[in-house]
């Protein structure tokens, strides 16, 4: 099929604003790397400049200063507790909501897709006072179970629509020969939903990994501060700020994020277009 002069201009239109899109998104990665290898004069006097003689010693001072592997595994229980709990509530929930046809799933399900809608910041206070009554405030785990219940209702949807493009007649089956629920749930339907398991451990991954506003709320001692919190002691008043062991820690924050999304992100198109949309 012989392509047209449209289509090719159309195409080379294309490719130029994905560079250009592409060139805006990486820019302020380049600059917090060029300039995490500068002493600070030289950040303040010329921010464009490469690094004449690259100081890596920025980022062992940086590892020091913000007690990074202390802030790194702070970050880890936050984000382990989170995923573990939001992947086991939700895929059993959206696939039990998915499968049932009464009036009552689906009440529950809106229940659900309603949560969604409301905004956090209108939640802030009763959140902090909720999480203060129970004890799960000033601890890292406490923070993981709080993420649990706020990102229960997003991957709920995204696992209810998922589950449609399983055929029920696998459910027949297995219960025909004896296959209780949740063996059934764990050695079948777990497998089938990996996809959008993958996208949902990598959406919640970021958002928990580059979230600043619920650590600062919920956590009150240092010792159990998450990353960004670390990150946020070296800020000092009246613009004392130490911006080379700033910028140097934050890439050292980006990059276990960054390996874990390019790792698993080819499921994420899959994964939102089989689950949102179906759904």
């Amino acid at each position: 099929m012989k392509i047209s002069s449209a289509d090719k201009l159309y195409s080379h239109f294309t490719f130029v604003m994905l560079i250009l899109i592409s060139m805006i998104t990486l820019f302020p990665i380049y600059m917090a790397l060029i300039n995490s290898l500068k002493p600070d004069g030289k950040i303040l006097s010329d921010i464009m400049a490469l690094p004449a003689n690259p100081l890596f010693s920025n980022y062992a001072t940086a590892f020091e200063k913000t007690r990074f592997a202390r802030s790194f595994l702070n970050t880890l229980v936050v984000l382990t507790t989170g995923l573990a709990g939001i992947i086991y509530l939700s895929s059993m929930a959206g696939y039990k909501l998915s499968r049932s046809k009464g009036k009552l799933s689906s009440f529950f399900f809106f229940l659900f897709v309603m949560s969604m809608i409301i905004p956090f910041h209108s939640i802030m206070i009763t959140l902090t006072k909720v999480a203060r009554v129970t004890g799960v405030q000033g601890s890292a785990f406490g923070l993981g179970l709080i993420y649990t219940g706020l990102g229960v209702p997003m991957a709920v949807f995204l696992y209810h629509g998922f589950v449609k493009s399983i055929p029920m007649e696998l459910d027949e089956a297995a219960l025909m020969d004896g296959c209780g629920e949740f063996r059934y749930f764990f050695s079948i339907i777990m497998p089938l939903i990996m996809p959008i398991t993958a996208t949902v451990a990598i959406l919640n991954t970021l958002w928990m990994w580059n979230d600043f506003l619920l650590p600062l709320l919920m956590l009150t001692d240092s010792d159990n501060y998450t990353i960004l919190l670390s990150t946020n002691m070296l800020f000092g008043q009246y613009n004392n700020n130490d911006w080379s062991a700033i910028l140097a820690t934050l890439i050292l924050a980006m990059m276990p994020v960054m390996i874990f999304y390019f790792t698993l992100q080819k499921y994420i198109t899959r994964g939102i277009a089989d689950g949102a949309i179906k759904g």
